[in-house]
Parts: C-alpha cells; sequence; structure tokens
C-alpha cells in the first residue's frame, strides 16, 4: 500500500518550534513582519517615517507625521494581553499541528495557564482561522451534504427537531481527478432554500458546479449562479455513492475530531468556530511546517476581540 505523503508529511517539530520562536524577541519579529511586511506604517496617517519610544515590553512606534503612538500588539489579536507573545505563539504552534483538534482543557495545560484564559485565547486563535476561511469561494466541481452536530438532550426531542442539533453545510471542492482540494462548512438557521442560497452566495463562485443529493433546497445554489446536479441517494450505502465520497469522509474526520477532543461542547453556542477550525487546517493540510507561519500571521492581522466581544457573540448563537 502506497504511503499517504501528506498524512506522513513532517510538520514542524517541537525543537524546531522553540528555535525559531523561543524567546520574546523572535516572537515579537514575527509580528513585526506579518503586520508591516514592508516596514512600519502609521495606523492613523500611512506615514512610514517613525522612531521607537522606549524599550523592551513598553517599546511605542511615534509617527513622525501625526505624532501618533502605537505599540506592536495595538490593533491587533495580540492587543491588550498580558501573556508573553511567546505564550500565545506556543498555543497557535500547538492549535495548528493538532491534525484532532485541541480542547481548552489540553492547551491550559500544555501552555500553563488558567482555564478561563486557554479557553479565550482558543476563542480568539480559531476567530483568525474563521475570519480567513471567510475570504474564499470554493470553485469548479464541488460535493455538497447535509449535516448536523449535536444531538438529543436529556427529555427533549430526537431527530432533527432536538433542541441541540445545529445543522450545517459541508462542502467539498474536488479537482479533475476526483481528489478534494477545498472544504467549505458553516452553520445555517436551517436547510430551506432562503438559507442554502444566502450560504450559496458567499461560499462559491459563480459557475461552480454542485453535485448534491436529493434535498430540495440544495436547489438554491442556482440563485448562485452555480450548476445543480441533484443524486437521489435512496436507500444506498455510502460506499455505492462515490459522487459523495469526499465529502462523507470529510465529515466522518470532523465527528472523530470532535468526539475524540471536545468531550462537553455547546454546539448551538460554539458551531460556527470549531467547524471553521477544522476546515482551516483541512485546507492548508499540504504544507503542515508552513501551517504554524500561515496561522500567526493571521492572528497578527485579524482585528482585537474583547473577552466580553467573545462571550457576547457565542450568547447570541445560543
Amino acid at each position: 500500500m502506497p504511503m499517504n505523503r501528506i498524512q506522513f508529511q513532517q510538520g514542524m517539530s517541537l525543537p524546531e518550534f522553540m528555535s525559531s520562536f523561543g524567546t520574546e524577541e523572535q516572537c515579537a519579529e514575527a509580528v513585526k513582519q506579518a503586520r508591516w511586511p514592508q516596514g512600519f506604517e502609521c495606523p492613523r496617517c500611512g506615514t512610514a517615517a517613525h522612531y521607537v519610544v522606549g524599550q523592551g515590553a513598553r517599546k511605542l512606534y511615534q509617527c513622525n507625521g501625526c505624532r501618533h503612538q502605537t505599540s506592536l500588539t495595538a490593533g491587533s489579536l495580540f492587543a491588550s494581553t498580558k501573556l508573553p507573545l511567546r505564550t500565545w505563539f506556543l498555543a497557535i504552534y500547538l492549535l495548528s499541528q493538532a491534525k484532532t483538534g485541541l480542547s481548552a482543557l489540553a492547551l491550559k495545560r500544555q501552555v500553563g495557564v488558567s482555564y478561563p484564559t486557554a479557553w479565550l485565547m482558543h476563542q480568539k486563535i480559531m476567530h483568525a482561522m474563521a475570519e480567513r476561511e471567510g475570504q474564499h469561494r470554493l470553485d469548479g466541481t464541488v460535493q455538497l451534504d447535509d449535516a448536523y452536530l449535536g444531538g438529543e438532550r436529556s427529555g427533549g426531542k430526537a431527530g432533527r427537531g432536538s433542541e441541540n442539533k445545529v445543522p450545517f453545510v459541508a462542502a467539498v471542492s474536488v479537482d479533475d481527478q476526483g481528489h478534494p482540494q477545498y472544504v467549505k462548512l458553516a452553520p445555517v438557521s436551517g436547510f430551506t432554500l432562503e438559507a442554502v442560497g444566502q450560504w450559496a452566495q458567499a461560499a462559491l463562485m459563480p459557475g461552480t458546479r454542485v453535485v448534491s443529493d436529493g434535498l430540495g433546497c440544495f436547489a438554491a445554489v442556482t440563485s448562485a449562479g452555480c450548476l445543480h446536479t441533484p443524486i437521489v441517494v435512496g436507500q444506498r450505502k455510502p460506499r455505492e455513492l462515490p459522487e459523495f465520497t469526499w465529502v462523507n469522509t470529510v465529515l466522518g474526520n470532523l465527528k472523530t475530531m470532535l468526539s475524540g477532543a471536545f468531550h462537553a461542547f455547546k454546539y448551538p453556542k460554539y458551531a460556527s468556530s470549531y467547524l471553521a477550525a477544522f476546515a482551516y487546517r483541512f485546507n492548508r493540510r499540504f504544507d503542515l511546517r508552513g501551517l504554524v507561519a500561515r496561522l500567526i500571521i493571521d492572528v497578527a492581522r485579524c482585528k482585537p476581540r474583547a473577552q466580553r466581544v467573545v462571550r457576547g457573540n457565542a450568547e447570541d448563537r445560543c
């Protein structure tokens, strides 16, 4: 049996990570390069000329034009943090390399912070993943399926009416040889023509060929300029449906990750974050070593999110 080169790729080892990002100075330089790859630029007026005020953690960049002062982390997801950057970078490394996911409790033990701090770091990093995933749309041939997160609560309803079930759309684009390329996983308000149409507008490029089962709401992808090929599944088993091989594989991997890493998961609150984190890692699986640097850049360029906003948005989705 031939070796799966993607599955057995080297990735970035912990000693290699520590060699590149083991000190606060190395982490600060990485944030600087991520935020200002062409050199410092004043966030207020765009002027490049500046000088440095202060030293160490209190170092400020003062613009020569408008005299505005800013720090290395101000305006980024690291803003107002009391943690060393190397702690953040270690969390980013662990989350990027964990193929089967990493819970906030496991992150707490690995980086040596309290559980509330680990939870907030986890949520912020996943938000950066979701922001980046939202910028990409699928094209070519896409396998589409409906799925649910969660299940029956004690004393609650079973089936599709369960209070703890969150409907979401799973879509996988494949190349001309049928190999999986990119995935999109997104919660929807329900499997209706309106909800699927809105999802398609945001997730699919016009001209995409969508292959789905016989669920009627998937016909709404045509409103986004896509071609729709419905295949009625009936009583056939997944192995008898090669048209849906990869979307079924992705859903199986997602189920394994969620059941293995997250033992207490409130699906209605946090579904979009965890789905986006899974998709982010899957879509960058071809370069596991480079995934760390990519995630550092995406986190550094993401706008600040206060704790009350993180928790407030989670409650809004409850």
